[in-house]
């Protein structure tokens, strides 16, 4: 239940603070009031979306704040929960409108996106306009209608219905897919399977190109190398110009002289240190000039090694590293295209059972959507005779379509007003009158299903007027009896039986235009439903008319 609205800088609202009861309260007012104005607002505070707009001339932003009570809201309590929103008893909703264009949205102190505030907001207030009653006079509407009549185990229902629609639908988008491109995925086939045979009998090996190159370099300089390191062994330990010879006199010099100083037994280490490390590097070269032998096959060999692999760098990538990446790509894209990917089902297979499943789902769907549409038509049948339509029938007729995601058929509201007449669609033959009697009907039966206290009308009772009047004020009296109502009206019958009713009326100067709201006082209501009844040369005969309809 909405227990109080604070506006402020919000279209021509400077600043309004409103406070509610359970039961009935009407909102009246001059045309251009502002009346709409708070129903708009109330609109942006359960999640409808902002423009700029909305913000009054000169001031930086807009701002709406609604504190509801949510005490008997299981389903609201466990989203809250969800969503880390601490509250208890009471909610408030805090809604600000920026002049850059943002819109800032806050549940309970914390900041909520724009889809979670819409559904904080359809636990809460249920706002009927007309927009709705367009809604009614267009025949694709009628079928989120019927379903919104339901209850949880029908919305379970539908919700499977949807998922295995959605599924069966973008299976069958891939199916058709595969057909339209098969003779692209056959070529595509053929052409993956030679490059992945020539990249697997390539054989390449990480690494494998740099290992070629230098032994590549090793045979091509071979007799440059043998001549070095001849050369070197020479040098190092030849009997004419040995070099570790005449180190190793050297050392048996300084080793024999080295008890008489320190620093003479340090030098003949060094120098024997060196001796050892020269004699080990003679060894070396020896063994390597051992080995050294040209094999021209084997030039031949890496020569042809590496012609393989740069054709392969050349066709697949920059390098072996390259060429392997695109292997595994190319073997992926193989497996999915020929359906030997173990983690892709057989999509025809699949779509065969999801079509299979879809079916069962929809005649489960119709069957329970059959039996729903019998009960709104009992329950509509008993709300129109309270609203003088007592020889009205409504029925809700059937047609089949096309799978899509509501099911398998068409829906549309059928009615005969007076007796006799065939029952004929409601799109065609509904007077603006009916329009609004059977709207209210509506809401009147789903009001008992659905778990909100507070319904909101906007001037649902317009194009009507006596009996007829009267009677749908009742109607929305009764429903307030059962939560809270807030109404939008221009007829007496209907603000006469309010409980409550604030004014609301326009001020204006040289610079600016301000509405303001007050709650009326019993003499002053009396004042107000006078000047309807017989306009601005109010008369003691319409004062007592209008005092003759709030006591009744």
């Amino acid at each position: 239940m909405l227990l109080e609205i604070s506006i402020k800088n919000f279209a021509i609202i400077e600043s309004v603070r409103l406070s509610f009861e359970n039961g009935m309260t009407v909102l009246t007012g001059e045309t251009g009031a502002g009346k709409s104005i708070i129903i708009d607002a109330m609109n942006l505070l359960l999640g409808a979306r902002a423009t700029t707009d909305v913000i009054r001339h000169g001031t930086e932003k807009a701002e709406v704040e609604g504190l509801f009570s949510i005490e008997k809201e299981e389903a609201l309590h466990q989203l809250l929960k969800e969503q880390g929103i601490e509250g208890e008893d009471e909610l408030v909703i805090r809604r600000e409108v920026l002049v850059n264009g943002r819109s800032v949205s806050r549940v309970n102190g914390q900041l909520v996106n724009l889809s979670l505030l819409r559904q904080i907001g359809s636990f809460l207030v249920d706002i009927h306009g007309q927009h709705d009653q367009e809604e009614l006079m267009r025949s694709p509407h009628h079928i989120r209608l019927l379903d919104s009549f339901g209850k949880a185990d029908f919305k379970e229902l539908k919700a499977r219905y949807q998922e295995l629609f959605e599924e069966y639908r973008q299976i069958r988008k891939q199916v058709i897919h595969q057909q339209k491109h098969e003779l692209e995925n056959k070529a595509r086939i053929d052409m993956l399977a030679f490059q992945i045979a020539e990249i697997e009998a390539a054989n390449l090996q990480p690494g494998e190109e740099q290992s070629l190159q230098q032994e590549r370099q090793k045979l091509l300089n071979h007799k440059q190398i043998a001549d070095s390191l001849t050369n070197a062994t020479i040098l190092l330990d030849n009997e004419e110009v040995s070099s570790i010879h005449h180190i190793r006199l050297a050392m048996n010099e300084l080793t024999s002289i080295e008890e008489y100083d320190e620093r003479y037994k340090e030098v003949a280490g060094m120098i024997s240190d060196l001796y050892y490390n020269l004699e080990e590097v003679s060894k070396q070269l020896e063994d390597m000039i051992e080995e050294m032998e040209f094999d021209g096959n084997q030039l031949m060999e890496v020569e042809r090694r590496l012609d393989v692999i740069h054709s392969m760098t050349r066709k697949y990538g920059g390098s072996v590293e390259d060429v392997l990446a695109y292997w595994q790509n190319s073997t992926v894209e193989y497996d999915l295209l020929t359906g030997q990917s173990g983690g892709v089902p057989d999509l025809e297979r699949t779509l065969r059972r999801l079509q299979k499943e879809l079916v069962q789902s929809a005649q489960e769907l119709s069957q329970a959507r059959h039996q729903l549409a019998h009960q709104l038509e009992d329950e509509i049948q008993q709300e129109l005779k309270d609203l003088y339509m007592e020889k009205a029938r409504f029925q809700v007729q059937f047609q089949e379509a096309k799978f899509n995601s509501q099911g398998n058929e068409q829906v549309e509201f059928y009615i005969a007003t007076n007796p006799g007449e065939e029952l004929k669609p409601l799109v065609k033959v509904a007077s603006g009158g009916e329009i609004s009697r059977l709207m209210l009907a509506i809401k009147s039966a789903f009001a008992r299903r659905d778990s909100k206290t507070s319904i909101v009308f906007d001037e649902v009772d317009t194009g009507v007027s006596g009996r007829v009047a009267q009677a749908i004020a009742a109607k929305i009296y009764k429903l307030g009896q059962h939560g809270q109502v807030l109404v939008i009206s221009h007829l007496p019958q209907a603000i006469a039986i309010a409980d409550y009713q604030y004014f609301i009326e326009k001020k204006s100067d040289a610079q600016t235009t301000v509405s303001t709201v007050r709650l009326l006082t019993p003499e002053e209501r009396v004042e107000e439903i006078a000047k309807m009844l017989a306009g601005d040369r109010l008369t003691d005969a319409a004062r007592n008319q209008a005092r003759a309809l709030l006591e009744k």
